[in-house]
């Protein structure tokens, strides 16, 4: 043996050696062997292709990161048979084609701290070896300065072939018979459909993070895909629909040490399946479950549990503050703050959501079969303050307008007491014409505003709908998921602020539950006292109700708590939510007014004014719309007035 022994300050201590140094006796019976080169490669391929998607992915990269502005993808029987990319980029000299293909060859890094300041795509030198170890692999590649080019075989048989030619500038390389020579692993693939389908869905992703890059998809040598360069917006047409831009609300934040920009889908939107959020950082597609927590976190007073938002966010951070060398599919990112970041996305997504009028418009379409269908038009952003198209009496808060009428103590007292004022739809009186019913309880005119013009009124349409004039024509809401929302949000700040405060019963009521019911109460007890319930537990299941809060009626205290525990218990079960999440959204769905109460002219407007005072004034705690308008157009229309 040929050993070279460092001595470590005593004589006696352990020796080192290097491995490189070291040679294994001719002829020694060890149980440990050395892998062929060939077998070490198919083992390490495993861990870079696992399917026909990654050698698309990972050949596109090389092609990004090589400079093409115009790239290819070719693709027959879902790239089982064929894969093929071919791109216009720098290409490649003969020794750096030859190296290319050998494990742990890169370009992209040479020293260690190259590592925290990866600026490419690819950079661990793996692809191509790992492609070439499990496929009949072929490689074109010809630069701009030079005359002819390289062409590289590795056929059936691991046969290496070089030839020199003329060939397109740039690179093209094939890989055929994906898996022919690791049969267990070719088994592992699924139908030709699945397959494609992953293959289209990086092809899209990759699109999406490079728009500047004109890409075609062949598929079967059908072209199915042909996006030319352009901006983000055009891209974004194309890859899921013309109409994509009315759906979604536009992110954009930029700052010295972070920067966000993209698109995240408005609430009517939502979707009950996952898979349709991109997040892209530094123009890489990863996976990140703390971004996607933040996003959706940012519309959780909007959506239902089993919502999942679409969203195409790009983050650019300083390459230092990342590490994507996580797994070889570099799918996967660690953040050095987690939560600095998380904060920031949910900040951002919230500011977005909260900066745009959110009411959607609806129009009739009449189609060909004669029938007419509400159709959404697309929401417009809007300023904070901005009340130009909303209802009149939050109009009244601008500092050109004359002052409210009623004081903020006034409207505060009666929204306290509004359900209390609230009586049952009781009359039975048949009404011969629309004009027949007394309108003093239906509509009201406000006092007109500094430029003279009529006020607009409010109408209460069968008891369920508030409508009134807007600038851009009819809104119209509905009573009960608008109170539904302003007490969801009111049953959080009670929870926040942790300030009970109830109003006495002059009789307490005293109610028998189930065991579990009671159980439940128990469990909720400090968070119903926040809500305003006075409870007192007694033996043998037993509640005395001795306050509630103001917006629980009078004489309907029992059926309310009752119908919240049961609202709590099916959502637990159906859809997990958080403790007071689930608490808030229980007591706003049983405590607020009911469709077919009969509200007062003042309590439309205090309903209307609290409304538009919520964070989130366009959907209910459980994803309702509470807002839709009607244009000025849309009317004119129906009567002929176009």
């Amino acid at each position: 043996m040929n050993l070279k022994l460092h001595h470590i300050r005593n004589k006696d201590a352990q020796k080192i050696f290097h491995l490189s140094n070291y040679k294994l006796r001719e002829g020694l019976n060890t149980k440990i062997k050395i892998l062929p080169a060939n077998l070490a490669n198919k083992i390490a391929a495993g861990e870079v292709v696992n399917r026909p998607e990654s050698v698309v992915k990972e050949l596109l990269e090389n092609s990004i990161d090589a400079g093409a502005q115009n790239i290819q993808v070719v693709v027959k029987n879902a790239g089982k048979v064929l894969m093929q990319v071919v791109d216009d980029g720098e290409g490649m000299n003969e020794e750096d084609a030859i190296l290319s293909i050998q494990r742990h060859a890169t370009s992209k890094i040479t020293t260690i701290e190259d590592l925290e300041t990866i600026n490419t795509l690819g950079f661990r030198g793996e692809a191509l070896a790992s492609i070439a170890a499990v496929s009949i692999f072929e490689l074109k590649t010809q630069r701009n300065d030079e005359e002819l080019g390289t062409h590289i075989k590795i056929d059936d048989n691991s046969n290496f072939i070089k030839e020199k030619g003329s060939f397109v500038k740039g690179t093209s390389i094939s890989v055929k018979n994906l898996f022919y020579n690791v049969p267990a692993r070719r088994n592992f693939l699924k139908s030709n459909t699945t397959e494609l389908k992953h293959i289209i869905e990086t092809f899209k992703k990759i699109s999406l993070s490079h728009p500047d890059v004109s890409f075609k998809f062949y598929n079967d040598d059908d072209i199915i895909f042909d996006f030319p360069s352009g901006t983000i917006y055009e891209r974004m047409k194309l890859v899921f629909t013309e109409n994509i831009l009315d759906a979604v609300l536009e992110v954009k934040e930029l700052t010295d040490y972070i920067s966000i920009n993209g698109f995240v889908a408005k609430p009517a939107y939502l979707k009950r399946s996952k898979g349709e959020q991109y997040f892209f950082l530094n123009k890489r597609f990863v996976q990140s479950k703390n971004i996607n927590h933040a996003v959706f976190t940012a519309f959780e007073h909007i959506w239902e549990k089993g919502d999942y938002p679409f969203f195409v966010l790009f983050m650019t951070i300083d390459p230092k503050k990342i590490d994507v060398n996580v797994h070889p599919s570099k799918l996967e990112v660690k953040f050095d703050d987690e939560k600095e970041i998380y904060s920031f996305v949910q900040a951002v997504i919230k500011k977005t959501v909260g900066s745009y009028d959110l009411v959607p418009s609806v129009s009739f379409d009449e189609n060909r079969a004669e029938k007419e269908t509400l159709r959404f038009q697309r929401m417009w952003q809007t300023e904070l303050q901005d009340f130009a198209d909303r209802p009149f009496s939050l109009q009244n808060r601008s500092s050109e307008r004359k002052p409210s009428v009623m004081s903020e103590d006034e409207i505060d007292r009666l929204f306290d007491d509004l359900n209390s004022e609230i009586k049952s739809a009781s009359s039975k009186t048949q009404v011969s014409t629309p004009f027949d019913e007394q309108q003093s309880t239906e509509v009201y005119h406000e006092g007109a505003t500094t430029l003279g013009t009529e006020p607009p009124f409010l109408v209460l349409l069968h008891n369920k709908y508030i409508l009134t004039q807007i600038k851009s024509g009819l809104m119209i809401i509905d009573t009960h998921v608008a109170h539904e929302r302003i007490l969801y949000e009111k049953a959080l700040q009670s929870f926040e602020a942790n300030i009970p405060f109830a109003q006495h019963l002059l009789f307490p009521k005293s109610v028998k539950l189930d065991p579990a019911d009671y159980q439940l109460a128990v469990e909720l007890e400090s968070y119903l006292t926040n809500l305003g319930f006075e409870l007192k537990f007694q033996s043998k299941y037993v509640i005395v109700i001795a306050g509630i809060p103001s917006d629980v009626k009078m004489e309907h205290e029992v059926e309310i708590l009752l119908d919240i525990l049961s609202e709590y218990r099916k959502n637990e079960q159906l859809k997990q939510l958080e403790m007071r999440d689930n608490l808030a959204k229980s007591y706003s769905c049983k405590a607020a007014i009911k469709a077919g109460d009969k509200i007062t002219e003042n309590e439309m407007r205090i309903l209307v004014d609290k409304l538009f005072a919520t964070s989130m004034p366009y959907v209910c705690p459980h994803g309702r719309p509470i807002v839709i308008k009607i244009p000025l157009e849309e009317l004119d229309k129906r009567f002929g007035r176009t």
